[in-house]
């Protein structure tokens, strides 16, 4: 289909040059008179027109037999028809043939200026052919580099993903401060100011702005540590923030309300582990800090009580 349409410019001359013929196609031919001769060439034309080329070819065939006198027309209307763009099977080789013939057997003859056109035409349209097909070639081939090149990326990033949690997971310094950033919906591990790993999260389901009472379903905003951790948690694994501070009880106790507290970092829920890194497409918490259930372990592995919590807008 892409191949045809990358013709269309040459089709459409074709086309143009199938009208232009088609009073000659249709009316007979101007020096022969014989009536069974025009019936002949009428039904030729008939098969033509409904698309029937291999029985219109045939036809023409049958016709050069019986009256060789119109043998030139015979030659270009059959031309037309091997290169005629509806024809799925059209054969330009076989059009330029009749046309050549046509010029060689018969010099004199009325049809011999447009198929000296035609093979002009024709010879254009098979050049350019050839070149879309060459430029074609020259594409897959390119894009099928440009896949294997996606496919080695891929294989690369895996591999680099896998050397990534074997340095992980035989680190031995623990770390001394996790950074949660709320508007990134982002939590890193640091030890001694370097940056361990980063974690996508999910937070409360009201996440902007810092907790001020029971039940806002809002992430606090502050800096904290990480108090005591629960292995029994709902949540796969939870460890507990010292929510709130100083300055969290003290708003509270001027607005009159409670802080609330039980802020943790916790994994997804227990029997929905298989969600994984899909939860974090909502904040879904009552104000805690959600990862995986893989991801969790990793953090309770290097983050022991005492590890600073900075929680950031």
């Amino acid at each position: 289909m892409g191949k045809k349409q990358s013709r269309i410019g040459e089709h459409l001359y074709f086309f143009f040059v199938c009208i232009v013929i088609t009073p000659i196609l249709m009316s007979g031919c101007g020096h022969l008179n014989e009536g069974q001769a025009r019936s002949n060439f009428k039904e030729a034309n008939d098969l033509f027109n409904q698309g029937s080329y291999n029985a219109s070819l045939s036809k023409y065939e049958q016709i050069s037999e019986k009256y060789p006198a119109a043998g030139d027309r015979v030659l270009f209307e059959m031309g037309i028809v091997y290169a005629y763009p509806g024809n799925e099977q059209k054969d330009y080789q076989k059009s330029l043939e009749c046309f050549k013939k046509l010029i060689k057997d018969y010099p004199g003859s009325e049809y011999r200026k447009d198929s000296e056109m035609m093979i002009f035409q024709i010879r254009n349209v098979t050049v350019k052919d050839k070149m879309i097909a060459a430029q074609q070639s020259q594409i897959e081939a390119l894009q099928q580099e440009v896949k294997n090149k996606g496919d080695e990326i891929i294989t690369l990033q895996k591999k680099i993903e896998a050397l990534e949690k074997e340095i992980f997971a035989i680190r031995k310094e623990p770390a001394d401060k996790i950074l949660i950033e709320k508007k990134e919906r982002r939590l890193t591990l640091f030890s001694n100011g370097k940056a361990l790993k980063t974690y996508k999260i999910a937070l409360g389901g009201n996440p902007n702005g810092p907790k001020e009472r029971q039940g806002d379903n809002k992430t606090p905003e502050g800096t904290y540590f990480i108090d005591s951790r629960n292995k029994d948690s709902r949540y796969h694994l939870s460890l507990h923030i010292s929510y709130p501070n100083e300055k969290d009880k003290k708003r509270a106790k001027e607005l009159g309300i409670s802080p609330g507290g039980d802020i943790m970092i916790h994994g997804i829920k227990n029997g929905f582990s298989w969600v994984g890194g899909l939860h974090t497409d909502v904040d879904w918490t009552k104000g805690c800090i959600a990862v995986t259930d893989e991801e969790i372990e990793e953090i309770d592995r290097l983050a022991p009580n005492g590890t600073i919590v900075e929680i950031t807008p």
